[in-house]
């Protein structure tokens, strides 16, 4: 009668909620400490690209510094007189001067043309007034 018997042995549901909660705590610390290391990976990430940076913004003010003294050197008046005269210009001759209306001091200006011609322009009849 007793031929090819099984034993039946019944689970512990403690046992098994135990086994449950074991595994959650376990995958929750392994979520945690994936999540550390993430955020210390992307935080090593952003402080090499803060010194990319860094290192950018001087070269550029660098270069700023340099241009602004490039410009101040080509926009001196020795250096521009001297481009003029590599260039065959000469400083113009009285008769060659003529004031704009516009820009020229009180008394000479729009008030006097409106009175007659400007006093520097000479009184040529062959050329059309200034306007």
């Amino acid at each position: 009668m007793n031929i090819h018997q099984r034993l039946h042995q019944e689970q512990d549901p403690r046992a098994r909620r135990a086994f449950i909660a074991v595994l959650l705590v376990s995958a929750a610390l392994v979520g945690g400490a994936l999540g550390v290391v993430g955020l210390r990976v992307q935080q090593v990430h952003l402080a090499y690209q803060i010194d990319r940076l860094h290192r950018e913004r001087t070269q550029v003010e660098t270069a700023i510094r340099q241009l602004e003294v490039e410009v101040a050197t080509l926009r001196s008046p020795a250096r521009v007189e001297q481009r003029a005269r590599q260039l065959g210009l000469t400083t113009p001759d009285r008769q060659q001067v003529r004031l704009a209306r516009e820009f020229a001091p009180a008394g000479t200006g729009l008030a006097a043309a409106s009175r007659s011609r400007v006093a520097s322009v000479p009184d040529d009849s062959t050329r059309a007034p200034i306007r």
